[in-house]
């Protein structure tokens, strides 16, 4: 009876723990579905599934910007450290299309905003690890309302815990990495308090578009420091102050 017991509570606080913060379990482009990577249950099988999403320890957060693990949320396995390449990728994903992320359930005080960028792979998409190359550009960005309300709460609790952006239209067709991520704010009052949660997702753009940016390319890590606008903020002071989004400006491809 005791180790019953013992089970469903180790269980009932695994649980709480998966809760506690979260990432991408799903991608939804066009009438196709990926499962994102588990990373509670996808280790554990004698062969691991195949996904689209790079792999990532945990539901827990990177709060180190000097570290590679702010990448991809960081994996380390086999010599390879940062970001392990998925062993798959999702394709076609025509160029102007819209891409469906679905969050696991998102803490309600983890207020902040939604990021999301592009990395264009020069080869294989699924050996490819960008580095600390300046490669990734910004495609999409949502962070506070002028009402107040919060892309990370807020408006992800109003789309059932999907966010959606498009990929630029013109876009020069390939194969590219989806950084996307939520920086948690609730501890972002003083340096080192912003939680960052980022997902690194395989695609293959198709079309006949022929656009790819010539400036506002960054790296990860060097994107962001605690200095940057964004990174250091109080939630809880005025809550008229406009917040100012971190990285470049948007890239949206001529369209």
């Amino acid at each position: 009876m005791f180790g019953l017991v013992s089970a469903f509570v180790l269980s009932a606080l695994a649980a709480t723990s998966v809760k506690a913060h979260g990432y991408v379990q799903d991608v939804v482009i066009g009438s196709t579905h990926y499962t994102g990577y588990l990373p509670y249950s996808d280790p554990y099988y004698p062969t691991p599934p195949e996904r689209i999403i790079r792999p990532i320890p945990g539901n827990g957060p990177v709060t180190n910007l000097t570290l590679i693990d702010i990448q991809c949320n960081g994996y380390t396995e086999g010599g390879v450290v940062g970001s392990k390449p998925a062993p798959i990728f999702a394709s076609p994903v025509p160029a102007g299309s819209q891409v469906h992320l679905n969050w696991t359930t998102w803490p309600d005080s983890h207020k902040g905003p939604i990021i999301t960028y592009l990395a264009r792979a020069p080869s294989d998409i699924t050996k490819w690890q960008p580095g600390t190359s300046a490669v990734w550009f910004k495609v999409d960005e949502s962070g506070k309302t002028a009402d107040g309300k919060w892309a990370a709460t807020d408006l992800l609790a109003a789309s059932n815990s999907i966010y959606t952006f498009t990929i630029p239209p013109k876009l020069k067709a390939g194969q590219y990495i989806i950084r996307h991520e939520i920086i948690a704010l609730h501890s972002a009052f003083d340096q080192f308090g912003a939680q960052f949660y980022p997902s690194c997702i395989q695609i293959e753009v198709t079309g006949s578009g022929n656009a790819l940016p010539t400036s506002g390319l960054v790296a990860f890590p060097g994107a962001y420091t605690e200095s940057t606008p964004g990174i250091v903020f109080d939630i809880y002071a005025d809550p008229t102050l406009p917040y100012p989004i971190p990285g470049p400006a948007v890239w949206t491809g001529g369209d």
